[in-house]
């Protein structure tokens, strides 16, 4: 019976954690930035971040396959340098912290579309409220039961993908142009945007692609996962990059760049509404919603278990690695509450930035990790170099651009390293003593 319970989640389970962690808050927010930088050129950039993506993946699948074990990056890196545990605490701290700040954000972004047509809309407490609560009911649900959280998963995964796909395919009907127009229109911005600044768009849109990682927390409760964690990964990672292109191709297609320009944060939303009427608004709130839903229960569910592994190592407080009927409830309701206090406080913006340069970092750090122990993987050291080089001018390029656009965020965000960093030394130091 045990074993059962385990292996509650097969291969659409596992695509829609990842699915549900990647699909969240990132596109409402890439799309306008990245249309800015380099207008319809966005489509080729997000492609480009795709394939930074997949890199990213391949270190994790090999180690994931090798190790099979929950507690993914942090054990991976443990692992493969034993004799480092201080490096395997700050990587702990870093991925988790990054977890728990993309978490609040999906929580606020679901809240902010939930009054967006109501006369709560510009009431900020009721936005945290209804965040909080959103946050509360998937802590419930994760709780509850994993076979329970893996089928409400699937549905709001596979939902979210036909109402996104429909909204991209409504937009491009109702533009008045047409795609020899478009091709046109790329062409010329081709001409014009520098190489430069479409490698620095991809490596802004790979935050978009966080989550897939998510597959490998899982592995206790996975049926199969020699099989299951590189095709539920990199199905997932192909689901995506066609998603997010359909997406931005449907909004290109149909809505004036000055307009989604202008509405960087909430340009699908604001600039469908124009173009579609209340209909487009209503289909974009709901496709906001779904999205921000599974994005909030996936990561609750894969970080939790990768927080209580790094507890079960005194690398965190202990009380954080108790299990119940294999669920680590003590993981959960702790980050919640502390993603809920995010929320209360404010800044998610500048908290949201530093899980993406994390993310960006931490996957380079896995990239090593698989070349150190390439033989014991089985992985490709070409394919591994390539993926050491594209992750390391991804992150120098999210780093310059973050220090290029504010100078005083990059601050902010290199004393949460510190902050971090120095938890950790505190912790590795009582872990090395038990």
């Amino acid at each position: 019976m045990l074993v059962e319970r385990k292996k509650n989640l097969g291969l659409i389970e596992l695509i829609a954690i990842a699915v549900g962690g990647m699909v969240g808050g990132g596109i409402f927010s890439v799309l306008g930035i990245s249309v800015s930088m380099i207008g319809n050129l966005t489509p080729v950039a997000i492609i480009i971040g795709g394939l930074i993506a997949a890199l990213a993946a391949y270190s994790y699948v090999q180690l994931g396959v090798y190790y099979k074990d929950e507690g993914a990056t942090y054990s991976f890196y443990k692992k493969t340098y034993p004799k480092s545990p201080f490096s395997a605490a700050v990587i702990g701290w870093l991925v988790i912290f990054g977890y728990i700040s993309t978490l609040a954000l999906y929580a606020y972004t679901f809240s902010s579309y939930v009054i967006s047509d109501s006369g709560f809309a510009n009431n900020v407490w009721i936005r945290k409220l209804i965040a909080i609560s959103v946050i509360g009911f998937f802590t419930f649900i994760n709780v509850w039961s994993v076979k329970g959280m893996g089928k409400l998963e699937d549905l709001m995964v596979y939902s979210k993908l036909i109402v996104l796909v429909a909204i991209s395919f409504f937009l491009i009907s109702y533009g008045d142009g047409n795609f020899v127009r478009f091709s046109e229109m790329i062409v010329a911005d081709a001409e014009k945007a520098s190489v430069l600044n479409i490698l620095i768009v991809a490596s802004v849109t790979f935050v978009a692609y966080e989550g897939f990682q998510l597959v490998i927390n899982a592995v206790n409760e996975m049926s199969n996962p020699q099989k299951n964690i590189p095709r539920a990964i990199y199905s997932s990672i192909i689901l995506v990059i066609l998603i997010y292109v359909i997406i931005s191709i449907g909004a290109l297609f149909a809505i004036p760049i000055n307009q989604i320009i202008m509405n960087k944060e909430y340009a699908l939303a604001a600039g469908t509404g124009k173009v579609m009427g209340k209909l487009g608004n209503d289909l974009v709130i709901i496709g906001a919603l779904l999205a921000t839903s599974s994005a909030i229960s996936g990561t609750l569910f894969g970080s939790s278990r990768q927080m209580a592994v790094i507890a079960s190592d005194s690398f965190l407080p202990f009380f954080l690695s108790k299990r119940h009927k294999n669920i680590p409830q003590n993981a959960i309701m702790t980050m919640a509450s502390i993603a809920s206090f995010l929320i209360v406080i404010g800044g998610l913006r500048l908290i949201l930035e530093f899980g993406s340069i994390t993310f960006l970092l931490v996957s380079l750090l896995m990239a090593i990790a698989n070349y150190k122990i390439r033989k014991q993987t089985a992985s490709s050291s070409l394919l591994t170099i390539i993926s050491i080089v594209g992750l390391g001018i991804g992150a120098v390029l999210i780093l310059w651009y973050e220090f290029k656009n504010n100078w005083e965020q990059m601050l902010a965000i290199l004393f949460l390293y510190l902050i971090l960093t120095v938890s950790a030394w505190f912790y590795s130091r009582i872990g090395n003593q038990t």
